[in-house]
């Protein structure tokens, strides 16, 4: 099996990563990526198929739900992205049909993500033909169907400048990490996994707070992990992006630490 493991950064004006638990009045929206999203826009990227029949996965998911994927945010705030509410009216009468038969006015209210970023991390079997595909596409910036970051209202196009640091990156340098000292994470990392898995839960214990920097943050997010293939809804897990170091008897599972020439990280794939 030849691996490799690469990352692309992904730059949007919006995005809107609907929270399936709301369903009237304001409609929430994840901050991060997460990965159905991504398998989605991976999906877009070699032009698989999406939604298309009730109760049957899209093709893309049906293709890429084992790959292991990292995301890292870009141009944040703590984590965290601007968000803004926009309402939309729809006077359509079909779409609005009331049980005396007339039409109304909906009116919804939708938080949207101001110019989100991230940097994904892809590890790929390039003797998998989908996945060398998806390999020279991303090389080379190209995808099948436009991208989007949770509705096709919101593109998203590769972010590429070298004098900034942005672009597709291969990481010859890509080995399992076990922690032997103090470390970062510099990636999104899982902190609690869905009961279900009956596996053994992360610890991740920081080092003093009297040697954090004052700047320090952690950031906290319920996102999907993947899909529950029975009941179709989304199976979530609890995860964290932080600038915190930890201590080298934190527990934690498919740790990878990468280097370029430019710089080294510890990040992880779920």
């Amino acid at each position: 099996m030849s691996q490799r493991l690469i990352s692309f950064d992904l730059k949007a004006d919006f995005g809107c990563m609907k929270k399936p638990d709301v369903n009237d009045g304001l409609m929430l929206t994840f901050n991060m990526l997460h990965k159905p999203a991504l398998l989605g826009i991976l999906g877009a990227i070699v032009g698989l198929k999406g939604y298309s029949k009730h109760k049957e996965f899209p093709e893309y998911y049906k293709v890429f739900k084992d790959l292991k994927i990292g995301i890292e945010p870009l141009l944040h705030d703590k984590g965290n992205f601007t968000k803004t509410v926009i309402r939309y009216t729809n006077t359509v009468g079909y779409a609005n049909k009331n049980e005396q038969g007339g039409g109304t006015t909906q009116i919804i209210d939708e938080q949207t993500l101001i110019a989100p970023a991230y940097r994904c991390y892809l590890l790929l079997n390039t003797d998998d033909e989908k996945q060398l595909e998806l390999y020279e596409r991303i090389r080379k910036s190209e995808a099948v169907y436009l991208p989007y970051i949770g509705k096709n209202e919101c593109a998203t196009w590769f972010w590429t400048d070298e004098d900034l640091g942005y672009g597709f990156k291969e990481y010859d340098e890509a080995k399992g990490f076990t922690p032997s000292t103090t470390f970062k994470i510099d990636s999104l990392f899982i902190r609690d996994y869905p009961l279900k898995d009956n596996r053994l839960k992360p610890k991740f214990s920081p080092i003093s707070r009297s040697v954090l920097n004052q700047s320090s943050f952690a950031y906290f997010e319920r996102l999907p992990l993947r899909f529950d293939e029975n009941l179709f809804q989304y199976e979530l897990a609890e995860f964290a992006y932080s600038d915190w170091v930890f201590q080298s008897d934190s527990i934690a599972e498919n740790l990878f630490e990468i280097k370029k020439s430019t710089f080294s990280k510890i990040i992880q794939l779920f």
